[in-house]
């Protein structure tokens, strides 16, 4: 079992295990990213950020860009359809962040990323897929570059070889694969099949990171199992609940784990509104753990009505508040 959890190496970079926190949108800020790593995660990657809008200066995409206080190692994920834009941002994330590692997102269905031609209309475009990937591997001299991409834009449009191919040709360190289609979305089940066919394909060139459907320990160890892949990338299984790392790592070198207390759950979450009231302001902290905290409460008692309050939460005193007697 041990050999499941093992380093890895993305170009240069040396990681001590194989469980990395995914780029999510509008939820991997440096606060969330920071318990994540307090609780075992091994790799850690910013929510996407807009190379448009980094060209364009843009100070409030600067701060998805920051390096959270334990971070001795994370990657930004930056995403753009236009190959001159996408090399200039990448001199800016180098230049300003000191990141390790710079990934392009060629995966996100969103449609008004993929309308710019970003996103999963990379995966479908490999040759845009290859002058992106060139240039930013070129701009980024030397530090690693990665791609996360989906299995095609449709069942019947399957284009993930073609992807994975150009990508490996402009010098890319490591691929993730998202095995849904852009028309899936995050809806139906991912295809690990497809993950183990771009392991065979990719024959130990480079690294191969699986992500989708990774909501309990044990998603990863039978990721991990049945298709090879280097390293497992939990997203939405990690909101609320980044104990998934520690809580994976002790069943795939142990083969058990033991539940996190409520207690504990909830005083990461109190820690993760600090961190992000001290990074933002108190308001916007406020809000935007409305649906953490939501999460963090699933499966504690009286959650629901815990829940209930917490929608309406508007400052750290109100969460104190709702939780005494909890903590």
């Amino acid at each position: 079992m041990s050999a499941l959890y093992h380093p890895v190496k993305i170009g240069n970079v040396e990681l001590k295990g194989n469980l990395f926190l995914a780029p999510v949108a509008g939820y991997s800020d440096c606060a969330f990213r920071s318990v994540c790593v307090e609780n075992g995660a091994c790799f850690t990657y910013t929510e996407m950020v807009s190379a448009e809008a980094l060209v364009r200066n843009n100070t409030k995409t600067e701060i998805l860009m920051k390096r959270a206080c334990n971070e001795k190692a994370y990657a930004v994920q930056i995403f753009g359809g236009e190959s001159s834009v996408m090399s200039e941002a990448t001199e800016i994330v180098r230049n300003k962040t000191g990141c390790e590692v710079i990934d392009i997102n060629c995966g996100c269905p969103v449609p008004k990323i993929v309308k710019t031609g970003a996103g999963s209309a990379l995966t479908r475009d490999p040759e845009r897929l290859y002058e992106i990937a060139d240039a930013v591997v070129k701009a980024a001299k030397g530090i690693p570059v990665t791609v996360k991409i989906r299995s095609g834009w449709e069942v019947t449009k399957l284009t993930w070889k073609e992807a994975a191919a150009a990508a490996i040709d402009a010098g890319v360190s490591a691929i993730t694969i998202h095995p849904r289609t852009k028309t899936q979305g995050y809806e139906g089940h991912s295809d690990w099949n497809i993950m183990k066919e771009l392991v065979d394909f990719v024959n130990g060139r480079i690294p191969v990171f699986g992500s989708g459907d990774l909501f309990r320990p044990e998603d990863a160890r039978s990721m991990l199992e049945q298709t090879g892949v280097d390293g497992v990338m939990f997203a939405r299984g990690a909101m609320g609940n980044p104990f998934i790392f520690k809580d994976a790592t002790s069943l795939l070198t142990t083969g058990s784990y033991e539940s996190v207390p409520a207690e504990i759950r909830i005083k990461t979450g109190f820690a993760e509104l600090e961190r992000l009231a001290a990074e933002t302001t108190e308001e916007h902290a406020c809000l935007e753990m409305r649906k953490r905290f939501s999460a963090y409460s699933k499966g504690i008692q009286n959650g629901a009505a815990l829940r209930a309050k917490i929608v309406h939460a508007a400052t750290i005193q109100d969460y104190k508040d709702i939780f005494a007697g909890q903590i």
